[in-house]
């Protein structure tokens, strides 16, 4: 019995291996050369004489008629140091160029009438919710807040420099398309936006494959594996405390936004990382679509969240 038990395990983790080498030959043969802008170097590079040239040319990247705010910039000394960081870095971005010719060959063959967008690199002001943008035809990538956590510039939480990394573009990029194509829903319940934020940590998993849970998540290992060994106590804190169908507006700050921990209130908040709910409704999510493989991930985008929640058949391991 035992050693018909090995060979069913055996045949399906070779099924799965199988089935996910035909899904990424056929990404692979998807045609996507990324082309890339590198407007950072335009706007640092350029005299502030001719400032009117570039204006013409990236009419988007400036907004009102004040010249005066942008020949600052240029002059500015701690943003040309800023520019210089940049440049050691990223003098040769065609590394980062080939993994957005992964990503979007992922894209293309979950989303098929995505357009290629154009890839444009920026200097940014420092905004950490803006790091990269997905907007159709472009992504704009805010460079200078990719430097490394440990970069002498930030003065920002670690919670948040952490992900001040390389490595965190495509996720930052896939969550920036997630958003913006997953329709919000008027259910407001913590347990809808645990599921709508585990809808765009789902679409990590098909669209960037490589990468790994923490990466995807923006945690650390240690983060991943604290969620998973209290994974069962907080699924059962938040039944007992009836937090599920709340539409308390508190809860998200306590177990969604980006945060140093989160918020139960007891003595496990120094040790949990932010955004557990986050990685709940990831679990709900990565549960419904083991046991409705027939939904496409364009598809799950659409689904309203209490159906995904109820049909996901969610169980925490304990």
């Amino acid at each position: 019995m035992k050693i018909y038990r090995f060979a069913v395990v055996l045949c399906l983790f070779f099924l799965s291996c199988n089935q996910k080498s035909k899904v990424e030959k056929e990404v692979e043969e998807i045609p996507v050369d990324i082309k890339v802008e590198r407007f950072d170097k335009v706007f640092f590079e350029t005299k502030p004489q001719d400032l009117a040239k570039v204006k013409k040319q990236y009419p988007f990247f400036f907004p009102g008629n004040d010249d005066n705010v942008w020949v600052q910039k240029m002059n500015d000394p701690i943003w040309r140091e800023v520019y210089t960081e940049v440049q050691k870095k990223y003098s040769n971005f065609e590394p980062v160029r080939k993994e957005f010719n992964e990503l979007f060959q992922h894209v293309k063959y979950y989303f098929p009438k995505t357009k290629i967008p154009k890839v444009i690199t920026v200097i940014g002001e420092m905004d950490y919710n803006a790091k990269s943008i997905y907007a159709d035809s472009l992504v704009v990538v805010a460079l200078e807040l990719y430097l490394g956590k440990n970069h002498k510039f930030y003065e920002f939480p670690n919670y948040l420099k952490e992900n001040f990394e390389e490595r965190q573009i495509m996720p930052d990029v896939v969550s920036s398309f997630s958003y913006r194509n997953i329709p919000n829903s008027i259910d407001k319940s913590l347990v809808a936006q645990m599921v709508f934020e585990g809808k765009q940590l789902y679409a990590k998993d098909l669209l960037i494959p490589e990468y790994t849970d923490a990466e995807k998540m923006g945690y650390t290992p240690e983060q991943i594996k604290w969620c998973e060994e209290n994974e069962a106590y907080m699924w059962r804190y938040f039944i007992e405390n009836e937090m599920l169908y709340s539409e308390d507006p508190k809860l998200r700050a306590r177990f969604i936004a980006p945060a140093p921990f989160s918020k139960f209130f007891l003595e496990i908040d120094n040790d949990s990382p932010g955004r557990v709910g986050a990685w709940i409704g990831w679990q709900m999510v990565r549960s419904y679509m083991k046991n409705n493989s027939d939904v496409t991930l364009a598809e799950l985008f659409k689904l309203e969240p209490k159906e995904i929640f109820e049909k996901s058949k969610y169980k925490p391991k304990k």
